[in-house]
């Protein structure tokens, strides 16, 4: 396991075999997000850059549900929202102006994860957001992004507040909306996301208990940011791998979420 998972076959004539991987591998979050229950029918988005295709990025087709997306039916488009493949399927313009927004504006950005989780609405509607409750949380403290509800994410002027609240931030509350991740690669951008939502899920369990919360001082908040860096290392180390560059953890435990969804459904890397 020192390397990558390989999921990619030959690709389709007129495809390179760069952009069918992708196509496999952002297929393969959409299945995961149906496997782990974080979907609202055929809405929200999973986007990811076509490698090598500089303002160009791969999209849900509108209209599917997320264990109907296969590598062949993604959409191709720019970040105009023109599709640029013959896709039988339109985009949805919300799903555009937020993913189109961090896209842009985000270089490093390749992956932006987008879903409205119970809970991840629910705390993003409490005014204190996201508190250190769990380690998840406490991991996140400090790093996460906030960006006020403006209605349907149809507005292009929407996309300037939307990354300005962002910054250089992986993990954003959208305030009553939703959650949104992004990063380098989709193994980052799952990670994010999956930690969060479980931050989400812990928060909410924790309150309904009705008694007083308990949180760490900043002490252990700084102390367990420094841990964060000092595993990711060493597990990246013991995996022959350097975690800045190819993923460290979030790659480990993308490749395992990766083989577990070719076991349970195969058909999306067709």
């Amino acid at each position: 396991m020192g390397n990558s998972i390989e999921i990619s076959t030959k690709a389709p004539a007129g495809m390179s075999q760069e952009e069918w991987k992708a196509r496999q591998e952002l297929a393969c979050a959409y299945r995961l997000f149906d496997h782990l229950g974080w979907t609202l029918m055929i809405f929200n988005h999973i986007t990811l850059r076509v490698p090598g295709e500089e303002g160009r990025f791969l999209i849900n087709p509108f209209g599917l549900m997320y264990d109907e997306i296969t590598a062949s039916n993604l959409v191709k488009i720019d970040v105009e929202g023109n599709i640029l493949d013959d896709s039988e399927y339109p985009i949805n313009k919300a799903g555009f102006v937020i993913h189109s927004a961090v896209h842009l504006s985000r270089p490093d950005a390749h992956a932006v994860m987008h879903n409205h989780t119970v809970e991840g609405v629910a705390v993003g509607a409490q005014e204190e957001g996201l508190l250190p409750l769990s380690m998840g949380a406490i991991g996140l403290h400090g790093h996460v992004a906030y960006h006020d509800f403006e209605g349907i994410s149809l507005e292009l002027g929407e996309r300037e507040r939307l990354v300005n609240n962002l910054g250089d931030k992986n993990v954003m509350f959208l305030r009553n909306h939703g959650l949104l991740t992004c990063g380098r690669t989709l193994a980052d951008a799952f990670a994010h996301m999956r930690t969060v939502q479980l931050a989400c899920e812990m928060q909410i369990a924790a309150m309904s208990g009705g008694s007083r919360l308990h949180l760490p001082n900043k002490d252990v908040m700084d102390r367990m940011h420094r841990q964060q860096v000092q595993v990711a290392e060493s597990v990246g180390a013991a995996h022959g791998r350097n975690a800045r560059s190819d993923g460290g953890t979030a790659q480990l435990v993308w490749e395992a979420m990766t083989r577990r969804m070719i076991r349970k459904a195969p058909g999306f890397l067709e």
